[in-house]
């Protein structure tokens, strides 16, 4: 049987969603995997959240944001960057691949980009296999 993986995506609703839209209606393919999660800043991105997602079973988690200095609140991708190495540290606690947690920058005007993310990460998933912890907390 092929691994699909499950991808929790959290998009700024300013940047990165809106460059997941561009991708969308360029045409541009790319996998089905992700399931996008819109929120308003990369930096309202609690590591609750991301630890839910992995526990309830997503092989990763996305976080898109808007590139440094471009924040609409002027600083919530700053804030998440600094998150994102705490959570790293936390990732190796827990013995599971850093790789299945990155942040991004895209902006709205990269639809290729954003495509090009999620395939390189739906790829990389593929590789390290599933997440450990699904088979730890299914019933």
């Amino acid at each position: 049987m092929d691994f699909e993986p499950r991808i929790v995506g959290f998009l700024c609703n300013w940047c990165t969603y809106a460059g997941a839209d561009l991708a969308g209606t360029s045409r541009i393919q790319y996998p089905p995997n992700m399931r996008p999660i819109r929120v308003m800043c990369s930096g309202a991105v609690d590591s609750v959240y991301i630890l839910r997602a992995l526990l309830e079973g997503a092989d990763g988690v996305f976080i898109g944001g808007c590139h440094p200095g471009d924040c609409h609140y002027v600083s919530g991708n700053y804030k998440t960057r600094r998150r994102m190495v705490l959570f790293n540290s936390i990732m190796r606690s827990l013995g599971l691949d850093e790789g299945r947690v990155i942040l991004r920058w895209i902006s709205a005007a990269e639809g290729k980009k954003f495509a090009d993310t999620v395939t390189e990460m739906t790829e990389r998933l593929r590789e390290i296999g599933p997440n450990p912890f699904k088979n730890l907390w299914e019933v």
